[in-house]
């Protein structure tokens, strides 16, 4: 316990060591509201709910701050049904205690399960709808608006106390007395609830005896109740030679009973039965049948996809081989990367710009993108002169040491890197002509005439042609 002033622990004097204020009168309210709360966690656990509520609520009359008392209320509160008056009551509490209390637990059981919100939702609208009923006179409409809120939350009391008043007013005592018996099994001592049970006791009840002391035999016990406006008289026990020759009767009925469920009723539902069976039977028939068909039309479309995933991927494989487009942009992007790491390292980027060329030449019905195009020229352009004159120094070292063979290849690139150097053209043409490829080399000398007429080598290659024609005539 602590000081209502400055908070500090108290001791067992009669006031506050820390500050020296007067406790005694505060440590009495604390004591009754402890007491109280001590009798309602009692009364809780016997299921005496009223009572319960009544104590807690004088705990927290003198202690208003009895978070433990106010979570007790808040579960006695839920318990007879009144989830709203329990989630106030939690609400107080964490707000008067936010860490370490066990509302937090209570308030998020309900906040989140939004189907559990939706459930209380529905119970407060339906209640209050048949509250409305009532106020219309309505009644029939009110007790199926009862059962739908009983459905929901069956430990609803005043809903069973409002649907017991219902019926008592219909005079249907029995349904009544079990409305009320539902509200007893939840609060043991609610006021209301057995209130209407005396009243309905009254009804169905025997009747009593001559008061003052005089009792009737059991023979003549009677049970009488009121039906309207009739008085029904109903006697209970009957004399010992009528209950023999009662059972004896029984004991027939019984037997011609079962005679005549065994002859008449039996075979027919044995009968019904089979029939049903054989509609059961026909009808699971039917359903394997439609499913067996289709499996069959699902593994047939299986199929179907399958070849179309195939041929999908013979179409993709021949994109990614065949026609090399994608080589190509790959070979692309090899050589510009290459080029920009290490712009000296040339020979790398002349690997990857042969790749191109060659796919280039099994592409030729197909065209590149702009992006590729772009993309190729620039940096053909950067590197395009000096691998044009590596060529060239590689293919006219092999030329004038006589290797034409490895001067051609050599000559050929100087050529394609360079389309002005008509000296490596006319030279590759000089080593076709060596070699005696006179086809060939006379396509390469009309070529640098074309190209480059009026210069020297266009004169020798006109000469070189003139050779050739005069050597087939």
């Amino acid at each position: 316990m602590n000081c209502y002033q400055c908070g500090c622990t108290l001791s067992e004097h009669e006031f506050c060591t820390n500050c020296g204020a007067d406790v005694s009168l505060y440590k009495r309210i604390i004591y009754i509201s402890n007491r109280f709360y001590n009798d309602g966690l009692e009364k809780a656990g016997v299921r005496d709910l009223t009572g319960a509520i009544t104590s807690l609520r004088q705990s927290l009359k003198f202690d208003k701050n009895n978070v433990e008392a106010r979570n007790l209320l808040g579960l006695v509160y839920f318990e007879t049904g009144e989830v709203v008056a329990a989630l106030s009551e939690w609400v107080i509490s964490k707000n008067l205690r936010p860490k370490k209390n066990i509302a937090d637990d209570y308030i998020n059981m309900i906040q989140t399960n939004q189907n559990r919100l939706d459930t209380i939702n529905q119970t407060i609208k339906k209640y209050n709808q048949a509250l409305t009923y009532c106020n219309q006179d309505s009644l029939d409409l009110a007790v199926i608006q009862l059962k739908k809120v009983l459905s929901l939350n069956p430990k609803f009391i005043r809903a069973h106390q409002l649907l017991a008043l219902l019926y008592i007013n219909n005079e249907e005592w029995e349904k009544a007395k079990r409305e009320l018996g539902k509200c007893l099994e939840i609060d043991t001592n609610n006021t209301a609830t057995l209130r209407y049970l005396k009243e309905v006791d009254e009804m169905v009840l025997p009747e009593d005896g001559a008061r003052g002391g005089s009792k009737k035999k059991k023979s003549d016990e009677v049970l009488k109740y009121q039906s309207g406006n009739e008085t029904i008289i109903q006697p209970v026990n009957i004399k010992e030679g009528r209950g023999v020759t009662s059972l004896l009767n029984l004991g027939i009925g019984l037997a011609i009973g079962i005679a005549i469920a065994f002859f008449l009723i039996l075979p027919a539902r044995i009968q019904t039965a089979k029939a049903g069976i054989d509609e059961n039977l026909k009808k699971v028939s039917e359903q394997s049948d439609a499913k067996t068909a289709t499996i069959d039309e699902l593994q047939q479309q299986l199929g179907e996809l399958r070849t179309q995933n195939e041929t999908l991927q013979q179409d993709l494989s021949a994109y990614m081989g065949a026609d090399g487009s994608m080589q190509s942009v790959e070979s692309l992007m090899k050589a510009a990367g290459a080029y920009l790491t290490d712009p000296e390292d040339i020979t790398t980027v002349v690997g990857y710009l042969d790749e191109i060329e060659s796919e280039k030449a099994k592409e030729e019905e197909q065209e590149s993108s702009e992006a590729f195009d772009n993309l190729y020229n620039t940096l053909f352009a950067l590197v395009g002169p000096q691998i044009a004159e590596s060529y060239d120094e590689e293919g006219h070292n092999a030329f004038w040491a006589g290797n034409y063979e490895e001067a051609i290849p050599n000559l050929a690139k100087a050529y394609q890197y360079d389309v002005t150097n008509g000296q490596a053209l006319f030279d590759l043409a000089n080593s076709y002509y060596r070699l005696g490829d006179e086809a060939r080399a006379k396509e390469l000398y009309e070529e640098v005439i074309r190209l480059f007429p009026n210069t020297e080598k266009a004169d020798k290659s006109e000469g070189f042609l003139a050779e050739m024609g005069s050597g087939q005539e």
